[in-house]
């Protein structure tokens, strides 16, 4: 597609939300390209060392600060969010998030269908980017943070990943999402490890005590208690009340239409044990599972065995 023709901010704000949602988005907003207001709170998240090995979460935090360090000439940002949601827990556990192809390479693509529609300059940021993804979907409307830190939309609940657009364009920004969990802790009292703790009335994730982390992140032979999760959680997120459907929220908890993230069909853990490494590069190429490794996986499967 060629690079549009210049227009008003506000068609040209019109133009890239409809091709956001032509791309399969189910989501978007836009927030200005202002500095971060959260990375002092991230700087103390590290310093407590709650992101245990993830020793890459401590990189490029002068890029994390600012936006124009990704894109100097960035105006804008916009923001999408993507559902990957479906129903019924797996079988073995994964989360529901790596059950299928790996989001980064989906929504990139996406992501490249709506950048034409720009006349500026563009940068794609999916996950990987040293940009705090989070704090600028809160800004620009996707969604508030809930007390297991997740972006939870109020309409749409938190099953969604999200992905992020610079542009040196002006478009027109929407406003922060209100919302917040008020006195509901049934996500804390829900987590198997206690991995939810409020440090100076601040609701935080200590990694090191998560499934996720464990199972995903943390590396050699062994691991603390998975509860029966061969790969990530969602037990925080199976609970929250903003996931439940209700009639007054039909969008909530919906499966997702995106074939990419249709599920694949897993060996049980014993099975996994018996898989060669030839075999576990067929069965985890372009899959978010891949990340644990070979020997990580077997050392899944052995934990989540000796458990039951």
């Amino acid at each position: 597609m060629d690079k549009a023709a210049p227009t008003t901010s506000a068609e040209l704000t019109l133009r890239v939300k409809a091709a956001a949602l032509d791309a399969g988005f189910d989501l978007v907003g836009i927030t200005p390209a202002a500095p971060s207001k959260t990375i002092g709170a991230y700087s103390k998240w590290l310093d407590r060392g709650f992101h245990g090995e993830m020793k890459y979460l401590a990189d490029h935090l002068l890029a994390k600060e600012d936006p124009r360090h990704l894109l100097p000439t960035v105006q804008s940002i916009v923001m999408v969010g993507l559902n990957y949601y479906q129903s019924g827990p797996s079988d073995p556990r994964i989360a529901r998030y790596a059950l299928g192809r790996d989001y980064h390479r989906v929504i990139r693509n996406k992501l490249r269908s709506v950048a034409p529609v720009m006349p500026g300059e563009s940068r794609i940021c999916v996950d990987s980017a040293p940009l705090l993804e989070r704090e600028y979907a809160h800004r620009a409307g996707l969604g508030w943070f809930g007390k297991n830190t997740l972006l939870i939309n109020s309409q749409r609940g938190s099953w969604f990943f999200l992905g992020a657009l610079l542009c040196s364009d002006f478009l027109e920004p929407d406003e922060p999402s209100p919302g917040g969990c008020g006195t509901c802790r049934v996500c804390i009292d829900a987590c198997p490890t206690g991995a939810i703790v409020n440090l100076n009335d601040r609701w935080q994730v200590d990694a090191r005590a998560c499934i996720s982390y464990q199972t995903i992140e943390r590396r050699g032979p062994e691991i603390d208690d998975t509860h029966g999760w061969l790969f990530g959680c969602d037990v925080c997120q199976e609970v929250c009340p903003f996931n439940t459907v209700r009639e007054s929220q039909p969008l909530r908890s919906q499966t997702t239409l995106e074939a990419d993230f249709q599920p694949r069909t897993w060996p049980s853990p014993s099975q996994i044990l018996d898989l060669n490494e030839k075999e576990w590069d067929q069965l985890t190429a372009g899959s978010p599972v891949r990340r644990a490794g070979f020997e990580g996986l077997k050392r899944n499967a052995r934990r989540v065995l000796s458990e039951d």
